[in-house]
């Protein structure tokens, strides 16, 4: 018995040897981020979304990269829902391209989505980032929703287009996509609240009824 046992821990320790070691397990690769905010508003008011991208340091796109390899360009595109719940809606540079002058620009709109798209010349109107900014990091654009009148209660949702939203330098010879795992999309939100409006009957009854009472305590008193 003990030959026996002496055997198998021989044999298992030759395989141990023989054998590859296990690979390590893969690391994330960095990525980018494009985060699309979330707010609330009523019924026939307007309300702003920021846009925002945060340069992380380590992808083949940033600030932290030799020019040439910069983020320069954008297309980001937004799908909203329900439709009839956005009276009208735009989307424009804020934040740190509001200064900046695009050598191409762009804000193609169909029913239930509107995009973005910008390219701006390195060496003239680099885009400012500033490398691992805590999230969402900076603001590059801003949603302008006008909500409808007679939206009623719920949640517009603001989905972040997976195949065409991406990021690229000027020449567009490198991007990051969700596809190359180089970019993560956060989605947004508009919470619809409920419209204040005109006192309800109940709430007239209940003025009535306190004139009525002070009316009353005056001729008593008198």
């Amino acid at each position: 018995m003990r030959k026996l046992s002496y055997s198998v821990a021989l044999i298992l320790g030759v395989l141990m040897l023989v054998l590859p070691a296990a690979p390590a397990a893969a690391q994330p690769l960095p990525q980018d981020v494009i985060t699309v905010s979330s707010g609330s508003a009523a019924p026939g008011t307007t309300i702003n979304i920021p846009v925002f991208i945060r340069d992380t340091s380590g992808t083949p796109l940033g600030i932290d990269q030799p020019p040439g390899s910069r983020i320069q360009s954008y297309s980001i595109k937004v799908d909203y829902a329900p439709g009839s719940a956005v009276q009208s809606i735009t989307f424009t540079r804020a934040g740190i391209t509001a200064p900046l002058t695009p050598a191409f620009e762009s804000s193609p709109a169909a029913p239930g989505s509107i995009s973005l798209i910008d390219s701006f010349a390195e060496g003239t109107n680099l885009i400012p980032f500033t490398s691992n900014a805590p999230l969402p990091g900076n603001q590059v654009a801003n949603l302008q929703v006008n909500i409808s009148a007679s939206a009623t209660p719920g949640v517009i949702t603001l989905t972040l287009d997976p195949l065409l939203t991406q990021l690229a330098n000027q020449a567009g010879t490198t991007t990051e996509t969700v596809t190359n795992g180089r970019l993560l999309l956060v989605s947004g939100a508009i919470t619809i609240t409920q419209r204040g409006g005109a006192p309800t009957l109940s709430m007239w009854g209940l003025i009535l009824l306190a004139v009525s009472l002070a009316v009353i305590a005056v001729r008593f008193r008198s």
